[in-house]
């Protein structure tokens, strides 16, 4: 089955999806129009909607007319919140929603499956197996997509597959890799308690905020001399807050950052040496810090070479070997590594941006937009891994 020509006279209609989604963007959590809408278009589609009570997001099933009960299951994934960005595209459909945009290009992720999946209706008698479909909720939180792995969605589910469109990756180019692809990220919290004192009398109290200067030097080590320079490995501290007035030492200091990382093992160990050098650190300036250390996302590792090969051929079928585009791995990450741990998964890009058009701004940018004629191509591919996953794994 080759999807492309459906997707081609399906191309008006995914466009259409992805101004309206684009034009009403509600941030993490607070996705309840998008869930609503997104229910009414799989009605239309012959489709149940399956909600949560207490979670925006939602959840339907493909059911194929070829399916046994011994059939597989595959699982096809986008995300549906914006983010606090102001827009200034100028686009004739811009956000409605002051100081809200689709900034990542999550609209284009709604609008890609929607299409995928109308795709796979009017195919639906072909399918030797189930296609479960979800759009999920508050994945710019990090962790979005824990609640549904938490509540059972991939409990009868044998794979899953996800894209995320990308403003570095050229137009029309698609990039399905083996390997690393994104990082993990954990956040971090520091409080440092020192002294107070005034500012002419430096010996009589404990100044935190010397001693913070200190630990954010520091735990850069851990970078460069405890960790494989063959691994990346970034540490950042992106806030500090302390201090009471100019000449006083100050008494706390808070402080909070991420650390981000491709390999599991350094993942880690990364907390107990940040904790070993923030306490130490602390401690030999008279100081006490304190590190509060929250695990989110996982790595992005496409290691189940059989899932990247049937998205890889799925591509060639459609579009040829050209349509593929090497791209390098990245530190920035995606919670569908919370699926991924707990089935066997593949995750790509599709490329976006077109110079030609002027398209250049990247994700998370306010004038961040996409060459809409690549949508048709992420709603095929959708269609056709599903299609050729149950293919395969039905023989």
């Amino acid at each position: 089955m080759n999807f492309r020509d459906m997707a081609e006279q399906n191309e008006s209609w995914i466009i259409e999806q992805r101004r309206y989604f684009h034009a009403h963007p509600e941030l993490s959590f607070e996705e309840r129009n998008t869930t609503h809408e997104i229910g009414n278009r799989l009605k239309e589609m012959g489709l149940i909607p399956h909600y949560y009570p207490d979670y925006n997001g939602l959840w339907t099933m493909i059911k194929g007319g070829k399916s046994t009960p011994d059939s597989k299951t595959i699982a096809l994934r986008a995300d549906i919140d914006a983010l606090p960005v102001e827009e200034h595209t100028g686009l004739s459909f811009c956000s409605q929603n002051p100081g809200v945009m689709h900034a990542c290009g999550h609209d284009c992720h709604i609008a890609m499956l929607l299409g995928g999946i109308r795709l796979l209706m009017a195919q639906k008698e072909q399918l030797k197996g189930n296609v479960k479909i979800i759009f999920q909720a508050a994945e710019e939180s990090c962790h979005g997509a824990q609640y549904y792995v938490e509540h059972g969605f991939l409990d009868d589910v044998n794979a899953i597959y996800g894209v995320h469109i990308w403003g570095d990756l050229d137009a029309p180019y698609m990039n399905f890799e083996s390997g690393p692809r994104m990082a993990s990220c954990d956040n971090f919290r520091i409080e440092v308690e020192g002294k107070s004192a005034h500012g002419s009398t430096p010996h009589q109290g404990v100044d935190a905020i010397l001693a913070a200067a200190h630990i954010i030097t520091e735990i850069q080590t851990v970078v460069s001399r405890m960790n494989d320079p063959l691994n990346p490995l970034v540490i950042t501290v992106g806030t500090i807050n302390g201090g009471q007035r100019f000449n006083i030492l100050a008494d706390k200091v808070v402080m909070e950052g991420t650390t981000r990382t491709h390999s599991p093992k350094m993942r880690q160990k990364t907390e107990p040496l940040l904790r070993r050098i923030i306490e130490n650190t602390a401690d030999s300036m008279g100081a006490k810090a304190t590190l509060t250390f929250e695990y989110f996302p996982a790595p992005i590792i496409n290691d189940h070479e059989d899932l990247v090969r049937i998205a890889r051929n799925a591509a060639t079928k459609m579009y040829g070997t050209d349509s593929l585009k090497p791209f390098p791995k990245m530190m920035i990450s995606e919670d569908f590594a919370y699926y991924m741990e707990k089935v066997p998964g593949v995750f790509g890009l599709v490329g976006s941006q077109n110079r030609d058009l002027g398209l250049t701004a990247k994700n998370h940018n306010d004038h961040y937009t996409v060459d809409e004629s690549v949508l048709k191509r992420g709603a095929a591919m959708y269609a056709q891994f599903a299609y050729d996953f149950l293919e395969e794994t039905s023989e």
